[in-house]
């Protein structure tokens, strides 16, 4: 079953391209079910690129979704085209009234900030209280998931004395998850950030559960039942060439930077690198996915309640 998005958006002709399931909102009409409502918070400053990674993986499952792209109502993208936000995103202050089954929460590249630094920290903090009433499943990624452990159960961020750059084995710590089915004992996920979340922070709080982690770069993916939400600190969404693109740009702006380890063959940089992450980030939003289908109510009134 397909995505359901505009037509107009970018995503629309790159998924379809790539043999994804696409659907506009006439044929999406004709359809005699009721497609689930994911919504996704994008706080990159490369709006589309991230905009096709997500949509890539949630709309690679059998069900059909219908998805919402929102913005924090008074922060301005520098990076993406005016008329692109007018187009298709819409401040979360406008959609606080609506429900969905789920809800993504992507990174942002203000690590070295304090939380309540950041400009929109209250608006969000309003979002990730309004989660509980209005999304039935929410997943965090990277800052985004930080954030959510910070405010939910105050764990905290940790500056790294270097980034923590490149591809790494995480082990699956709960093979019986439902959020990992079909998961190998160990996986590469790409990392790119210059902050941590502790173990020993994290196992303080008997309500969270660490679904994979990693012995150099530590929790990767955090259940938290509680709060019905995921939490990943790492980028499974990530094209192949995305580290590439960051390192790159790194080293032309001067700015000091490892080659990202396990990344290019040989980690030679003049190589073209390979992604080792693809089918396992096709299963872990497949399976959150699935999680939502068998749990949210039909009648999305009931959701929150």
């Amino acid at each position: 079953m397909p995505i359901k998005i505009p037509s107009r958006l970018p995503a629309f002709d790159v998924l379809r391209n790539e043999g994804v399931m696409v659907l506009d909102e006439e044929l999406a009409s004709r359809q005699d079910i009721r497609p689930l409502r994911i919504a996704l918070l994008n706080l990159m400053p490369k709006k589309i690129q991230t905009e096709n990674q997500f949509a890539r993986l949630i709309g690679a499952t059998p069900l059909q979704i219908e998805l919402s792209l929102i913005r924090m109502s008074d922060h301005q993208a520098r990076n993406t085209a005016a008329e692109h936000m007018e187009s298709f995103y819409r401040p979360f202050e406008e959609m606080k009234a609506e429900k969905f089954d789920g809800l993504i929460i992507t990174g942002a590249p203000i690590e070295h900030l304090e939380f309540d630094e950041v400009t929109y920290w209250d608006e969000l903090r309003e979002v990730m209280e309004w989660t509980q009433t209005n999304v039935h499943s929410t997943f965090g990624v990277c800052w985004g998931g930080m954030a959510m452990i910070n405010h939910f159960h105050g764990v905290k961020k940790h500056m790294l004395s270097e980034k923590a750059f490149g591809c790494f084995r995480h082990r699956n710590l709960a093979p019986a998850s439902p959020y990992l089915r079909g998961f190998s004992d160990d996986c590469t996920v790409p990392v790119s950030r210059w902050t941590e979340m502790r173990q020993d922070e994290v196992n303080a709080h008997a309500g969270l559960t660490t679904l994979l982690g990693s012995d150099e770069v530590g929790p990767c993916l955090i259940e938290d039942p509680a709060h019905r939400a995921l939490y990943v600190f790492n980028h499974f969404e990530y094209d192949r060439d995305t580290l590439k693109q960051e390192y790159d740009r790194d080293v032309e702006s001067g700015v000091p930077i490892n080659v990202p380890c396990n990344y290019y063959p040989e980690d030679d940089p003049s190589r073209t690198p390979v992604n080792r992450w693809r089918s396992h980030a096709h299963l872990l939003y497949g399976n959150w996915i699935n999680e939502i289908y068998q749990t949210t109510p039909f009648d999305m009134n009931e959701i929150g309640h």
